[in-house]
């Protein structure tokens, strides 16, 4: 039909301006026609016009919303698309480290302080600190300024500095970036870096710097190769010159399920071998365990510890390190978004099985007595606010479609009167009693009452050739149902007798449902 009237607008008009104008009036025609006939998209051009339209994320909001839902959802659409732009163009990082000195816990001198006032109790305290932060500012489409600084501390000495850099993408093959910088503790710095995909498979990154101070110029260069050895495997070769000169090598294998690394460098003054793997467990909290051994010309050191995802941009870390001559160290780490806080302890420059006992065991105490008595009752109450601002912005909608569900279980009484008595004559299948909803527990009964609605006529009206079959889908659609609690999970629990036995299931929202079954039958003897 659409073909035919737009092929007799193009025969109609021979002008070509004419031609020209009448197809772009049919192609406006055409799209009101398909904003009009959709009752959604016509609610939202009606309250925003064609501005509403064009705004991502409506693909994902549930259909017939009233018009006041609608300007809420758009509301929050607009709201989230603003802090993507945000985020995107300026692309904050931020790091802040704070190291603790707590070896007077496991390393004290009780003889030569035991007349030192308060010396009974250990001292803990803070050594170093260091905070950075950057941010960018798109300046074109392939331009973009980058401005970053840190500050850092130690023992009561310090410095910062202040770095400014200006990144062009000068293909689709490569990108280049020139750097400069200053601080109080060291000179100028002047940086150029180049990045090159030399293959679909194989890319280099090359930094130089020149480092002015009071020694003289510090020249360094830092070269990057890398392959794609398969489609979950890299290779890394890296060459360094000037300030720490280095050759280093590594293979990193990253899978839906671990992450496996293994680096071998030669260089002045470290040269080490190093081999660590990650296990990612595939639950909702994107659990992780770890641990490496790294063995040099410094020592060895041996570091285990996991991670966890507590809130929706926040993810806990914890890692003990045990090492010669390094010690015994506990690092505590928090990525809130894009920023990270990392609180590295010192817990003992010798090896004792007491500061690697308390290093392990202590974070796990921690960790569960604040998931239990604080993470998790602040997510609990923050996923109810969100279910009850949820209930009451589509509290109409559930009216009207309670009432439509218990004017359809009326229509449906005598249906089911003759349903059950040809199913009595037959000894077939009869629902006794079906609820659906939110179940707490079999004792609660007050709590069901209120969280789930008795569903038996509408499901044996569905009952034919003593069969009853339900598909892959939310029950709350089905004839006489409705939802009893928007947002939470629901199941169906159904109570039913298939020749004079007794049977019972329960079946999850999305879960098809088939009886009778000869698994759901009730043991007699029970």
């Amino acid at each position: 039909m659409r073909g035919q009237c737009s092929g007799h607008v193009v025969l109609t008009h021979r002008d070509p301006e004419l031609k020209s104008q009448a197809e772009r009036l049919f192609n406006l025609v055409h799209q009101a026609y398909e904003v009009l006939s959709d009752p959604q998209t016509r609610a939202i051009y009606d309250i925003y016009g064609r501005r509403g339209l064009e705004m991502e994320g409506w693909e994902v909001v549930e259909r017939k919303r009233t018009p006041a839902e609608i300007r809420e959802e758009f509301e929050r659409l607009q709201r989230e698309r603003e802090e993507r732009r945000l985020q995107q163009r300026t692309n904050p990082k931020g790091t802040i480290s704070v190291g603790i000195d707590a070896t007077d816990l496991f390393d004290r001198y009780d003889e030569e302080y035991e007349d030192v006032s308060g010396s009974s109790f250990p001292q803990i305290e803070i050594n170093k600190m260091h905070i950075s932060q950057s941010i960018e500012a798109p300046l074109t489409a392939t331009d973009t300024a980058i401005l970053s600084g840190n500050l850092s501390t130690q023992n009561g000495n310090g410095g910062g500095s202040i770095n400014f850099a200006l990144r062009r993408v000068t293909s689709a093959k490569g990108w280049g970036e020139l750097e400069f910088g200053a601080g109080d503790l060291q000179g100028p710095l002047f940086g150029l870096k180049i990045f090159r995909n030399l293959t679909p498979k194989c890319f280099v990154t090359t930094n130089c710097a020149l480092q002015f101070s009071s020694r003289g110029i510090r020249p360094g260069l830092t070269t990057v190769l890398a392959r794609h050895l398969d489609k979950n495997t890299m290779g890394y070769l890296q060459w360094r010159w000037g300030i720490q000169s280095a050759m280093n090598t590594s293979i990193v294998r990253d899978t839906k399920t671990s992450h496996f690394t293994v680096a071998l460098q030669l260089g002045i003054p470290h040269s080490f071998m190093m081999v660590s793997y990650q296990h990612k467990f595939q639950d909702e909290d994107q659990t992780r365990v770890k641990g490496s051994l790294k063995a040099g010309f410094f020592g060895t050191i041996v570091e285990y510890g996991a991670e966890r995802k507590i809130s929706r941009h926040s993810i806990l870390g914890a890692t003990v390190s045990v090492g010669v001559p390094q010690g015994v160290s506990l690092k505590i780490k928090l990525n809130r978004a894009s920023q990270t806080y990392f609180f590295p302890v010192h817990l003992t420059d010798q090896l004792l099985p007491s500061a690697v006992f308390y290093a392990t065991v202590g974070p796990l105490v921690m960790y569960f007595a604040m998931h239990r008595l604080i993470i998790k009752p602040y997510l609990r109450a923050q996923k109810e606010r969100e279910l009850e601002k949820q209930r009451e912005s589509t509290a109409s909608d559930i009216l009207q479609k309670k009432q439509e569900a218990e004017a359809a279980v009326r229509l449906m009484q005598e249906s089911v009167r003759r349903i059950i008595e040809a199913e009595e004559a037959r000894m077939g299948l009869i629902v006794v009693n079906a609820w659906y909803g939110k179940f707490v527990n079999d004792n609660s009964r007050k709590n069901e009452k209120v969280k789930v609605i008795d569903v038996t006529v509408p499901l044996q009206c569905l009952v034919k050739d003593s069969k009853l079959i339900l598909t892959e889908s939310s029950k709350a659609g089905l004839p006489g149902f409705y939802d009893p609690c928007v947002g939470e999970e629901k199941s169906l629990k159904v109570l039913y007798q298939f020749r004079g036995v007794l049977h019972q299931v329960m079946s999850a929202d999305n879960e098809a449902l088939r009886i009778p079954k000869q698994s759901h039958r009730i043991d007699a003897d029970g």
